[in-house]
């Protein structure tokens, strides 16, 4: 590789570390040619692009760019696979587990989440969580359900309060209509006690004055 190449290479794989707030590194000694364009393929799938560049490189880029963290992980051969910003990480370790799986030799390292350095036993914890869409759906159902419960404990008074309402207008509409007061007058009985006897008959001119003197 020329110089004017290397300086390139640097300068981009620079830029990669300085941008990228999650990667992965990985021991390629021992795939075959087919087996990393197949494993590059299924992360460009899940958003992520694999480097493979000579640690002497590397080693620039990662002191030019200040990721001090990576340092540690280059030994020997390497591999990176640099997750952009709307890839799904959890895809793209559960991608590297699967091929250090298949193929016994791919090693992972360690890598750099969101700053902080991880092992490569983390990456393939990580890499056993469900898929992306999985997840939201749960964090959103984390969400919700709290709001239901409290939007369930607000509607209950009113639906009693609804129930109570209803009840009392079934139960007024089953009552017999009430007897207006006239009605109620009219239908009351005589006393015929008073009605049968007759009325007395107004003093007299004579009985007033003998009754005044």
């Amino acid at each position: 590789m020329q110089k004017e190449d290397k300086e390139r290479v640097v300068a981009e794989l620079t830029e990669k570390l300085r941008t990228a707030d999650t990667l992965i590194v990985a021991d390629y000694r021992g795939l075959t040619m087919p087996q990393i364009d197949a494993l590059r393929g299924k992360l460009i799938e899940n958003g992520a692009k694999l480097s493979v560049v000579k640690n002497t490189l590397t080693r620039r880029a990662a002191e030019a760019a200040g990721a001090d963290a990576l340092l540690a992980l280059l030994e020997g051969p390497s591999a990176i696979a640099f997750i952009e910003a709307d890839g799904d990480a959890v895809a793209v370790a559960k991608a590297l587990a699967d091929s250090a799986r298949e193929t016994k030799v791919l090693e992972i390292r360690g890598g750099i989440m969101q700053g902080r350095s991880i092992s490569g036993s983390e990456v393939v914890e990580f890499s056993k969580l469900p898929p992306l869409d999985i997840l939201r759906g749960q964090v959103l159902g984390a969400i919700i359900a709290p709001l239901t419960a409290i939007a369930a404990l607000v509607n209950a008074p009113l639906q009693s309060l609804y129930g109570l309402i209803d009840a009392r207008i079934e139960q007024l509409g089953e009552q017999p209509e009430a007897v207006p007061p006239v009605e109620a007058a009219a239908a009351e009985p005589h006393n015929t006690e008073l009605a049968d006897q007759p009325e007395a008959d107004p003093p007299t001119q004579k009985e007033t004055d003998d009754g005044s003197s």
